[in-house]
């Protein structure tokens, strides 16, 4: 049997992603109680609702997120989402800065460039949003070079929260590589040898959306 990784955290009700931005309201719009009206005796349904900001939980950046007149999440092409071959670049002793030696050797092109930094240990907690690790400008330069399919991150931001000037986003997206940022369980993949998926809803003129991000291994991994 194939192995299946879920590479996403789980949203909730009222969490926070990102500091400063508001959690998810989740809840009815149908209850089953209210439904129970609507259908034979016995049959009960619910309708959920939501309300959130796009970027929230795991989530994809497509160009549109950085440039108004790049391609939003519904103009993301299948290709670069969906059985993407993966690797593993492990920067979990990097320190803050992930900088563009730790690419060195690697062959990024086609390929869906995941960086393990083990933030994501700090989920769910202030931690979360003090000192997370990101790419330096020339990590990001490199990726563009190497003509990556995608690059994602287990970390708060692939960017220092404290650079205003975004340099990984504004060379990966200008590049139309899209970002998948807050990934969890990287820890539990091989350093290569396995098809990363991340496919968000296709909706028109948003330029980030959360991702159901998940890796599948070969037999016997």
């Amino acid at each position: 049997m194939r192995r299946i990784v879920d590479l996403s955290h789980v949203i909730e009700d009222g969490m926070t992603t990102y500091p400063g931005l508001p959690g998810p309201e989740i809840g009815d719009h149908l209850t089953r109680e209210a439904s129970r009206e609507h259908y034979a005796p016995g049959t009960e349904f619910h309708i959920g609702r939501i309300t959130m900001v796009a970027n929230t939980g795991t989530y994809i950046d497509a160009p549109f997120h950085r440039f108004e007149q790049g391609i939003d999440v519904s103009e993301l092409p299948l290709e670069k989402l969906a059985g993407l071959p993966g690797i593993v670049v492990d920067a979990s002793a990097a320190g803050r800065a992930v900088e563009a030696e730790a690419f060195d050797g690697l062959d990024l092109t086609g390929r869906a460039v995941l960086v393990r930094t083990g933030w994501s240990r700090h989920w769910r907690t202030p931690a979360d949003f003090e000192g997370h690790p990101y790419l330096m400008s020339a990590s990001a330069e490199r990726l563009v070079t190497g003509r990556a399919a995608l690059v994602g991150i287990d970390s708060l931001n692939i960017d220092d929260a404290r650079d205003g000037a975004r340099p990984a986003h504004t060379l990966l997206l200008q590049a139309e590589i899209p970002i998948v940022e807050h990934l969890t369980n990287l820890d539990r993949l091989p350093a290569g040898g396995f098809r990363f998926h991340c496919v968000p809803a296709p909706f028109r003129g948003l330029g980030s959306f959360p991702v159901r991000a998940y890796a599948i291994l070969p037999r016997g991994t």
